[in-house]
């Protein structure tokens, strides 16, 4: 596995961030709410919500360059409990353990940082069997499988849901 660091985001990451961030191969299995083309205005914004403590997010740094992003993002109402885990990694790093591990690693953080949080849960396009498989290897389970509830770039998209407990 290439090794990497899970660390705050900083000012400096821009230029990185948004070269990466900028490959349509990671807003394909996004929200709509991450841009293409990500521009370093968007840039700006992200790393200006990326630095406050909540949501919890965490630039991926191999070789002092950010490559990804992942974070845990608190519910609220009858889900104050739960905690949404999103991520998304450069093209030249899958495939080499690192999403994996840095899964690990966010469980533990939030769990840690979040004593009443007791669900951790991610919901990847039911076409992308690469975040599936890395969330499987994390030790998540597929919990439910929702048919035909996302519309990606005028594709119907299925959502399956994935959850981990505190011990």
């Amino acid at each position: 596995m290439t090794a990497f660091s899970l660390r705050p985001f900083r000012h400096n990451d821009l230029l990185a961030l948004v070269r990466h961030a900028n490959d349509p191969t990671v807003a394909a299995f996004l929200t709509d709410l991450f841009p293409h083309p990500y521009t370093e205005e968007d840039g700006r914004k992200f790393l200006e919500e990326a630095m406050k403590p909540v949501p919890l997010r965490r630039c991926i740094e191999v070789d002092d360059e950010c490559i990804g992003a992942i974070g845990l993002h608190p519910k609220q109402d009858l889900w104050r409990y739960n905690m949404e885990l999103g991520y998304w990694l450069a093209r030249a790093y899958r495939g080499k353990g690192i999403i994996t591990s840095a899964i690990r690693q966010m469980v533990r953080i939030g769990f840690a940082t979040f004593p009443d949080v007791t669900r951790i849960y991610a919901s990847p396009f039911g076409s992308n069997i690469a975040s599936q498989q890395a969330l499987e290897k994390a030790g998540f389970t597929l919990e439910a499988k929702l048919i035909g509830t996302l519309v990606k770039n005028g594709k119907v998209e299925d959502e399956w849901i994935y959850g981990i407990r505190r011990d």
